[in-house]
């Protein structure tokens, strides 16, 4: 079991791999805020807002690194994020300022070392116990209970008019449609 002192929540201010969002960087930011309000161990950090420009991950684990010197640090991220990885800003630099936690979907497995690419084939860790040891360079996948949620079909349903009430912390969903957000196709 994953043992995590906190888990933040970064709102990015401007994803550099979709087009921008229908939804203002403030308004991800307090939707994101709802959505951890009375969790245990979440936090919503506004790092990438107030940093304005394309949201990099690299320069917020930067950031994080700075701050927490040689503390482990994992980057939380699904199996298609993970498959993606070689295409985001500084890639090679990742894994030196981080631990990454690679959690699967429905659909995606976790690989075996052989179907790694070479850069991650040495890094693989067996336990969540060898992330705590080390600040950074590991990589664990963590099975989790498969939910098909994504942030794509929230949108798409609402723009719809489909309920998404399952999906979605009830003050979220009442923020979205209090503010109207998603609410044309053009989400």
């Amino acid at each position: 079991m994953l043992e995590l002192a906190e888990i933040l929540v970064i709102p990015a201010f401007l994803p550099p791999h979709r087009d921008p969002p229908v939804a203002t960087a403030e308004q991800r930011l307090r939707m994101a805020e709802l959505a951890v309000a009375g969790l245990p161990g979440f936090r919503v950090d506004d790092r990438e807002i107030r940093r304005r420009g394309p949201s990099y991950t690299v320069l917020t684990l930067e950031s994080l690194r700075e701050e927490h010197g040689e503390r482990s640090l994992c980057l939380l991220l699904g199996m298609d994020a993970f498959q993606g990885l070689e295409s985001w800003h500084q890639w090679k630099r990742l894994p030196i300022l981080s631990n990454f936690i690679v959690v699967t979907r429905p659909g995606w497995a976790a690989p075996v070392a052989d179907d790694l690419p070479s850069w991650a084939r040495d890094r693989l860790a067996h336990s969540p116990d060898e992330l705590a040891q080390s600040p950074a360079g590991r990589i664990f996948f963590q099975p989790v209970t498969p939910q098909d949620i994504s942030a794509t079909s929230i949108r798409a349903a609402i723009a719809s008019g489909k309920p998404v009430d399952n999906m979605l912390p009830p003050a979220v969903l009442d923020f979205i449609h209090s503010h109207k957000i998603y609410h044309s196709r053009n989400h």
